[in-house]
């Protein structure tokens, strides 16, 4: 790949990169946000069926963690292939369509009659999400302004703590309090199917996309909708589209054997191999703590109601954990926002592996929320930094492939561990995965102000 020429103060990058946050912006953003949190409530409610499925159809630990794991299947894949084909046909349709898959199936889910129809259903709702989640991302970051893009990741990021509070009062308030609740429950994921339609037509295509495509009249007609939203025009002129400057060719990059050999390439090895490390510690962390909570409460002698009521607690300290990371991230960098984070939920995790009060367990597993949810902001908003826009989503959707393959292995272990050391070992492990996300998030890029790299 060569260096990416010098591009005049009227490019499309540029023009992005001047202007104040719009209403466009806005609308990109809770766009994609309640996407975001849709995916996060489907996630969430996992969590709570799985406790409520042990008691209604006496399914032991490895069956539960099968329907977990059998999700996280289908988002390894749905995260790889999705990448690539938003860098192949745009990210607003991919965006769509991943939202339609995952949320017909849910809705599905919420008719299975028993363990093999949920599981085979819960890879199709992966596919979707896994898919859904890097794109989002990549899309948000190529609208947002240089010098505040670090910023509204986090903030996109944080409507999936809105979501995973909505599967908690879902989990809270209907699955113990109606009869089968947890079809219920499934049903009301199926939302996203209708909301798909919203984002496929009311959402502009990204321009930095289009830009890079030779779709130029198109990406200045987006870019000039968001100039008249903030009553400014980037060169203090209109622009004819013969003035946009055309993009670098880059034609190593085009296929997809391009585009995954650019990931492993002399100068961006270095970061694929720490983002995969980091995306696997914090799947694995996560996901292993957060999927089974409610039955790790559960099993220690609290009612359902209880352990549900806690882990809504417990969730409410995300929404902190994001707000303080989507500060930090523009004030100490990507990076060390990231890495201090992630220390953060390790030391959290040891805490609450060894908590034996309500009040210890709260107050434990709050700190392990703001914390960990905090470093998933921080890496979703340095993911997509770290590439080119030619490679941007892909290089995000296989970080986030690789890091499902964690979210698969790490719901299967949870009986295993817990078995040989109970809730000490458990978290301790987990901790472990945080330190060693901790040390890989310093072969990152931090392009804190940087403009994105448009080749």
């Amino acid at each position: 790949m060569t260096d990416a020429p010098a591009r005049d103060d009227t490019s499309i990058s540029s023009r992005l990169d001047a202007l104040p946050f719009t209403r466009a912006h806005l609308k990109v953003l809770t766009g994609s946000g309640l996407g975001w949190a849709l995916d996060a409530m489907d996630v969430g409610l996992v969590s709570f069926v799985l406790a409520a499925l042990i008691a209604e159809w006496s399914l032991t630990g490895e069956q539960a963690s099968w329907i977990a794991s059998a999700g996280f299947v289908g988002m390894a894949v749905g995260a790889t292939l999705g990448g690539l084909l938003a860098d192949r046909f745009g990210r607003r349709s991919v965006f769509a369509i991943t939202l339609l898959i995952y949320g017909v199936a849910t809705g599905a889910s919420a008719l299975a009659g028993g363990l093999a129809a949920l599981i085979v259903l819960r890879v199709i709702v992966g596919l979707g999400l896994g898919a859904e989640l890097p794109v989002a991302s990549t899309y948000v970051s190529e609208f947002a302004p240089a010098r505040m893009r670090g910023r509204l990741i986090v903030i996109l990021e944080a409507f999936w703590a809105i979501g995973w509070t909505a599967a908690a009062l879902i989990g809270f308030l209907v699955i113990p309090n109606l009869a089968e609740g947890w079809r219920w429950a499934f049903a009301l994921g199926a939302i996203p199917a209708a909301y798909a339609l919203v984002v496929r037509w009311g959402l502009p295509e990204s321009a930095r996309w289009l830009d890079r495509q030779g779709r130029r009249a198109e990406a200045e007609a987006v870019v000039a909708r968001f100039e008249a939203s903030a009553s400014v025009d980037g060169s203090g002129r209109r622009r004819r589209d013969a003035d946009v400057p055309a993009p670098a060719p880059a034609a190593d990059s085009e296929s997809l054997r391009g585009r995954l050999g650019v990931l492993w390439s002399a100068e961006f090895r270095v970061r694929t191999a720490a983002l995969w490390t980091v995306w696997f510690c914090v799947n694995f962390a996560y996901y292993g703590a957060f999927i089974w909570i409610p039955s790790i409460l559960f099993g220690q002698g609290y009612d359902l109601v209880k352990s549900f009521g806690f882990t809504l607690i417990i969730t409410l300290a995300q929404l902190p954990g994001y707000a303080v990371a989507a500060w930090l991230i523009e004030v100490w960098g990507r990076r060390t926002t990231l890495s201090v984070f992630l220390v953060g939920s390790a030391i959290a995790a040891v805490f609450f592996g060894t908590a034996t009060t309500e009040g210890a367990v709260i107050g434990a597993g709050m700190a392990l929320s703001f914390f960990n949810l905090g470093a998933w902001g921080a890496l979703y908003a340095v993911t997509p930094e770290n590439y080119p826009t030619s490679s941007r989503a892909t290089g995000s959707g296989w970080a986030a492939g690789v890091g499902r393959i964690a979210s698969i292995v790490a719901p299967l272990t949870v009986p295993g561990l817990l078995a040989v050391g109970g809730s000490p070992l458990l978290f301790a492990v987990f901790a472990g995965f945080f330190l060693v996300a901790a040390a890989a998030a310093w072969g990152l890029a931090d392009r804190r102000g940087a403009t994105l790299d448009d080749r």
